[in-house]
C-alpha cells in the first residue's frame, strides 16, 4: 500500500517499537499519524517529539487509554476496575455475553479500540502492544489461590467478588473478545473512508526466542508457569490472526511480525532506577544487626533500615522489560542467550510489508504456507464415502440428515428445512417454486404431523419445530437455540418464501455461469447444481449442497484458501 497521504494508527505508539515504526513511517509522508498509548502523558510526549520530526503536510496526533475496555473505563487502572462491583458486572457482560444483535452494537459503540478506529478512520493500524503480556500478567495462578482461600470465608459476598475477579483475569475470553471486536473493526467504512486496509501486529514468543530451558523466570519454577502462559497466549493470538487473515473480504491485509529476541534499546543513561514506575529505595542492614535465620525467612515484620536514598546507576532502557544494568544486559544479549534485535529493524520490516514487500518474517504467511489444507486424494475419496452412505440409506430405509453433534444448530435447522422441501415437492426445485409459501408451510406441517419418525429425529437432537402460525413449538427435552433463525425448523410461510428466493438465486447464478461458459463445460466454474453428465441445471434437492450454498453466499462463510 502507498504510505504517502494515508492515515496510520500506531497502537502502543509510545513504546520503543511504536516510536521506531512512527519514525520510519514519517519518511514516506503520511497525511496523519496517530500515536496511541496507555496513558495521556506518554502519548502526548511522543506525539510532540514526532511532530518535530514530521515532514511538511504530515499531522501527528495523540490518543490514549486501554483499548481492551469501554471508553468510560479507558483511563482507569485494571486493579481499580476490579475493585468496583458495578464496573466488574459491566466488564463481565462485555466479556462474556454473545456479540449478537443489540449487545453487539453496544459493545462496538463503546469499546475503546472500535471508537478510536471510527474517530480517526485509519488506512493502516500497526499494533505494537504486547497483548500477551497485558493479559497473561494478570497472573491467574495467584488469583486462583486467592479464590480458593476466599472460599473458606463464610461470607458469600466474598465468594462472589473473588469469582468475578477470577473470571476477569482469565486470559482466553479477553483474547477472543479482542479478536471478535477486531474482526468487526476491519469491516468499518465511512463516507469517504474505505476502512482499515492493513493491520500489522508486532507479536511475541514470550521467551525472547528461547525454549523451555530459559534461565530467566518469574518465580521458583523453571520454566515459570506465568511466563509459559504468556507464550501460550502469544501462540493463540497468532493462530487467531491467521484465521482473521483468512476471513473475507480478502482486500484487508493482516500480518504479524514476531521478534524472537530481546528488543533493545530505547535509552542508555545514568539516574534513578525505577521498578513499576517507582524509584527503588535503598535499605541497609549492618552485620552487627543481622537477623536470626528463622526470623529473617519470614515475611512478617519490617527488615532493614531505609537510608533515605534511592538506587542510582548506569542503565539501559529496554522498554517493556524495564531497566537493565550493564552486566545484566551483557548477559541477556550474549551469544546463545536471548541476544537482541533493534526496534529500527522491526520497523524496517513492517514498512516493507505495508508497501507489499516480502520480508519472510510475516508469521501469518509462514503459517499459511506450512499448514496442510484439502487434498486431491481426499476429494476423490469423498465421492466414494458419499456413495457408500447413500447405499446404506437405501439398505436401511432411512434418510441421514443431521445429528446436531457437529453443530451449530443453525446447520441442522437448514438441513431439515431443505429435507422437508425435498419431501413435500417430490424432490423438485421447480415444484417448490410453483407452490405458494402458504401451501409449502401447510404441506410441511402435514408431513411433520404424519411422519412420527422424522418429527422425533428432529426434536430429539435439540431442534424444535415452529408451527406455521408461529404460536406453538414442538420440542423435546433439549433446545439448542433460543430463536427460529439460529436453530428451529421454521414452518411459517415467510420462511418458505425465503427458501424460494434462495432457490431462484441458486438457479439464476448457475444459469449465468453456464451461459458465460458458452456450453463448453470448462474448468472455469465449480458447478454444484449442474448434472455432471448432461450439463443441465439439476432439479434435485440435496440438503447438504443447499446448506453449503447458504453458508458460502448468503452468510459469507467462504473458505479463502481451497
Amino acid at each position: 500500500m502507498e504510505i504517502r497521504g494515508r492515515t496510520f494508527l500506531i497502537l502502543g505508539g509510545a513504546g520503543q517499537v511504536g516510536k521506531a515504526v512512527s519514525r520510519r513511517l514519517l519518511r514516506y509522508h503520511p497525511a496523519h499519524l496517530i500515536v496511541a498509548s496507555i496513558d495521556q502523558a506518554s502519548a502526548e510526549a511522543t506525539a510532540a517529539m514526532l511532530a518535530q520530526e514530521a515532514p511538511d503536510g504530515t499531522h501527528v496526533s495523540a490518543c490514549w487509554g486501554n483499548i481492551f475496555v469501554r471508553w468510560e473505563y479507558k483511563d482507569m487502572r485494571w486493579d481499580d476496575l476490579l475493585a468496583d462491583g458495578a464496573i466488574r458486572k459491566q466488564l463481565l457482560d462485555d466479556l462474556l455475553e454473545p456479540m449478537v444483535g443489540a449487545r453487539k452494537e453496544d459493545i462496538l459503540a463503546n469499546n475503546t479500540l472500535a471508537r478510536l478506529v471510527r474517530q480517526y478512520e485509519p488506512d493502516g493500524v500497526i499494533d505494537c502492544i504486547n497483548t500477551a503480556t497485558a493479559f497473561a500478567y494478570q497472573n491467574i495462578y495467584a488469583s486462583s489461590r486467592e479464590l480458593l482461600a476466599a472460599m473458606q470465608d463464610p461470607d458469600p459476598a466474598k465468594h462472589q467478588e473473588m469469582a468475578e475477579k477470577q473470571v476477569l483475569r482469565t486470559y482466553i475470553p479477553h483474547l477472543v473478545r479482542h479478536i471478535q471486536i477486531l474482526n468487526e473493526v476491519m469491516k468499518f467504512e465511512g463516507v469517504h473512508w474505505k476502512g482499515v486496509r492493513v493491520y500489522i501486529k508486532v507479536g511475541t514468543s514470550g521467551t525472547g526466542g528461547m525454549g523451555l530451558n530459559i534461565p530467566y523466570t518469574h518465580g521458583e519454577e523453571k520454566p515459570s508457569a506465568m511466563l509459559l502462559s504468556k507464550s501460550a497466549l502469544a501462540g493463540a493470538h497468532s493462530l487467531l490472526m491467521f484465521l482473521l487473515a483468512r476471513t473475507p473480504p480478502t482486500r484487508k491485509v493482516v500480518k504479524e511480525i514476531k521478534p524472537t529476541a530481546a528488543i533493545g534499546w530505547a535509552q542508555i543513561g545514568y539516574g534513578p532506577i525505577r521498578r513499576h514506575g517507582r524509584p527503588i529505595e535503598l535499605y541497609d542492614c549492618p552485620p552487627e544487626e543481622a537477623y536470626p535465620l528463622e526470623q529473617a525467612l519470614t515475611s512478617r515484620g519490617e527488615f532493614g533500615k531505609p537510608t533515605g536514598g534511592v538506587l542510582e546507576n548506569v542503565y539501559v532502557d529496554t522498554g517493556e522489560n524495564g531497566l537493565f544494568a550493564l552486566q545484566e544486559f551483557s548477559t541477556i544479549t550474549s551469544l546463545n542467550q536471548m541476544e537482541f534485535v533493534t526496534p529500527e529493524e522491526i520497523a524496517h520490516y513492517i514498512i516493507m510489508e505495508i508497501q507489499g514487500g516480502n520480508t519472510g518474517f510475516d508469521i501469518i504467511s509462514a503459517l499459511d504456507q506450512s499448514v496442510l489444507g484439502p487434498t486431491y486424494r481426499a476429494g476423490i475419496l469423498r465421492e466414494g464415502a458419499l456413495a457408500r452412505m447413500r447405499h446404506l440409506e437405501q439398505e436401511h430405509g432411512v434418510d441421514s440428515i443431521a445429528f446436531e453433534i457437529l453443530g451449530p444448530p443453525r446447520l441442522s435447522k437448514l438441513l431439515y428445512e431443505a429435507y422437508l422441501l425435498k419431501l413435500v415437492s417430490g424432490d423438485s426445485m421447480t415444484r417448490v417454486l410453483s407452490m405458494t409459501p402458504e401451501a409449502l408451510a401447510q404441506a410441511a406441517y402435514d408431513r411433520i404431523a404424519s411422519d412420527g419418525r422424522v418429527r422425533s429425529q428432529i426434536i430429539s437432537i435439540g431442534i424444535p419445530i415452529l408451527t406455521p402460525d408461529g404460536e406453538r413449538l414442538l420440542r423435546g427435552p433439549e433446545i439448542k437455540a433460543d430463536n427460529a433463525e439460529d436453530g428451529w425448523v421454521d414452518l411459517r410461510p415467510q420462511n418458505f418464501e425465503h427458501w424460494q428466493a434462495r432457490i431462484r438465486q441458486i438457479r439464476a447464478r448457475t444459469q449465468r455461469e453456464l451461459e458465460a461458459d458458452g456450453g463448453q463445460y470448462s474448468s472455469r466454474f465449480y458447478r454444484v447444481f449442474v448434472d455432471p453428465a448432461t450439463g443441465d441445471v439439476q432439479d434435485h434437492i440435496i440438503p447438504g449442497d443447499m446448506a453449503g450454498w447458504i453458508f458460502t453466499y448468503e452468510e459469507g462463510g467462504i473458505r479463502v484458501k481451497s
